[in-house]
């Protein structure tokens, strides 16, 4: 008897509200999760994005010229990626040496996309697709993307690792005495935070 009082009160007052309030306001939903509780996939990429939300420094909010320059665009492309971080101190052409890596648990069982502006002598690309491949990502499953590429570069980096993928808006002449691509554009962070001469 319960079942059926239930099964009432559902079509008399829960269906009707439903369509009447809760269906309507659909248009103004940011996000929608068929199958609600049931879609793990989607669930877990909403996590992910708070995880991501909550993490994140409030800088770029108080300081307006502080910024990454590949990463919020990756972001407004790419809602719920995820994102790790590998930072390499530049020391001379040949003092490569790795400062801090922080990436996602998963990352032997996705495909890759490193993320650096400039393309120049090649050797933290290698270092930093090196440290990817310890952490067992597939060669074949990592993407190079960069704005500007020297050829010295690009030979160094496809050299060691065939099977990567580069993709550069533009391959420029040669690297100068500095390791500068020329013409290029300058040292990119200080062209991007506006701290060049």
């Amino acid at each position: 008897m319960a079942g059926a009082m239930f099964g009432l009160q559902y079509a008399k007052f829960v269906k009707p509200a439903f369509e009447d309030f809760v269906l309507p306001s659909k248009k103004y939903a940011d996000v929608i999760i068929p199958r609600g509780g049931d879609n793990h996939v989607a669930i877990d990429l909403i996590v992910q994005h708070i995880h991501t939300k909550l993490g994140q420094h409030n800088l770029c909010k108080i300081y307006p010229n502080v910024g990454e320059s590949m990463e919020n665009a990756m972001r407004a492309c790419c809602k719920g990626i995820k994102i790790g971080k590998i930072l390499i101190h530049r020391d001379g052409d040949d003092g490569k040496q790795l400062i801090y890596e922080k990436l996602p648990k998963d990352i032997s069982e996705r495909h890759v996309l490193l993320l650096d502006p400039v393309l120049a002598t090649g050797n933290s690309a290698n270092q930093a697709i090196e440290l990817l491949i310890q952490k067992g990502v597939p060669e074949s499953h990592i993407i190079f993307l960069n704005l500007i590429s020297a050829p010295e570069g690009i030979h160094c980096v496809c050299k060691r690792f065939p099977s990567l993928k580069i993709v550069t808006s533009e391959i420029d002449v040669a690297l100068n005495e500095e390791f500068r691509v020329i013409p290029g554009m300058g040292e990119f962070g200080d062209r991007y935070f506006g701290t060049d001469d």
